[in-house]
């Protein structure tokens, strides 16, 4: 008896998502609980797992179509004996697994192929790459974005001592001719829907908000000597590295308690004053900007801060996080720094009222105790909803996290 495919339960407050591609086509096996196509919503990338093993019959909808709740995409036929084992298809069906991949026809179990995300997967049907050139290119069992653009170039380069290079696809993506003299040609992509919401809520943002951004800068001296001193017993006891942004969270919670009118918002006539601070950490990804929340960071130490922005990194990287870890948040945090900004003014993340930009360290000099010295500094901007915010109000929060920062133990002490 065949086995319909339906739109998995969508995340709270999702209507609808779009079908961005199938991995598997009609006449081809699929193993259960193998990923069968990408849905893609405002803000999260969700897989299609199938139910069970067979072949793929039918296609109900088509890639780049709007689907909805319970909305039928595909049939299976399946493998003998496999009908009375497997699970109904449901809705409900939202996790994403790790693909098996049999052949129907091999005597022998092969071993399973290296999981790859959403983006990933892309990457590799963009290339034409075959399994075994992705699986030449797998670190510990998974394969990143960067591993699959290196196993193409090595393949295309004829590096035959390189590892990807020996199982290089008999289709290798060619390399895009020279274009001549004089062209001028341009391409014309559909944007994907979290490109659409970011884009909206940036227009929204700035449209609905007096937006100022004050700047301060920091010494970064004393948090530099005091990660280099315990960031070994750190990790070994925590089993995570004793990064920056845990002090940058800590000093951001205390300058708003300090200065409540900061992670508040306005709601119509109405300031909305929030005796809780849900953090949002800006993470970058292949598919836009994300911001997961951390929940209560006040009650999180630093061991736990890093675990947390670790978790929700990776995840969001892999397109494994829900809308539910994106939603909320009473302030937020972007570290353009990673990418070498050296002063930028922010976007407030709506309805949230403020937001602080981090931005990259370098040596500069500076004048302690009337000597020139050069010490590790970094800008700090943060962009306020002059509705809401004094400067005199920004200015102030600026300097408590100034305070924090450049004195740690502070922030370890509660004073």
């Amino acid at each position: 008896m065949n086995v319909e495919i339906r739109v998995p339960l969508l995340p709270e407050s999702v209507q609808d998502a779009t079908l961005v591609a199938w991995r598997k086509q009609p006449g081809e096996s699929v193993s259960r609980d193998e990923n069968l196509a990408d849905l893609e919503t405002d803000k999260v990338v969700l897989e299609v797992p199938s139910p069970v093993a067979g072949v793929l019959q039918e296609i109900r909808a088509q890639a780049g179509t709007t689907v909805r709740n319970g909305e039928l995409l595909a049939v299976i036929t399946p493998a003998q004996g496999a009908a009375a084992s497997a699970p109904a298809a449901t809705p409900a069906a939202t996790s994403a697994p790790a693909a098996t991949v049999a052949g129907a026809n091999s005597p022998a179990k092969p071993a399973p192929p290296p999981k790859l995300g959403p983006a990933a997967q892309r990457v590799a049907d963009e290339l034409g790459l075959a399994p075994a050139t992705i699986a030449a290119a797998a670190k510990a069992g998974r394969v990143a974005k960067a591993d699959l653009v290196e196993a193409a170039a090595a393949a295309a380069n004829g590096a035959a001592a390189a590892p990807a290079s020996a199982a290089v696809s008999a289709r290798p993506a060619p390399a895009p001719a020279a274009a001549p003299a004089g062209t001028r040609s341009e391409r014309r992509v559909p944007m994907s829907r979290i490109r659409q919401r970011i884009a909206e809520r940036l227009v929204q943002a700035q449209s609905t908000q007096a937006m100022l951004t004050t700047f301060n800068e920091i010494d970064l001296t004393n948090i530099n000597e005091l990660r280099k001193r315990h960031k070994e017993a750190f990790e070994q006891r925590h089993g995570v590295k004793l990064g920056i942004m845990s002090f940058f969270v800590k000093a951001a919670i205390a300058a708003l308690k300090a200065y409540p009118v900061i992670n508040a918002a306005i709601e119509g006539s109405d300031v909305v004053y929030h005796d809780y601070y849900d953090i949002g950490v800006a993470v970058s990804t292949e598919r836009g900007l994300m911001v997961p929340v951390l929940r209560n960071a006040d009650a999180l130490d630093f061991a736990g801060i890093e675990r947390a922005i670790a978790d929700y990194a990776q995840r969001a990287r892999g397109g494994a996080i829900g809308i539910d870890e994106l939603s909320g948040g009473t302030f937020s945090i972007t570290n353009g720094g990673v990418f070498g900004s050296l002063l930028s003014t922010p976007i407030v993340n709506a309805p949230q009222s403020a937001i602080l930009g981090m931005h990259k360290s370098q040596l500069r000099p500076v004048v302690v105790d009337g000597q020139v010295v050069a010490r590790p500094m970094m800008y700090l901007a943060l962009s306020y909803d002059h509705r809401l915010v004094d400067g005199r109000e920004a200015v102030q929060f600026l300097v408590a996290a100034k305070e924090n920062l450049e004195d740690p133990g502070r922030l370890l002490l509660g004073v």
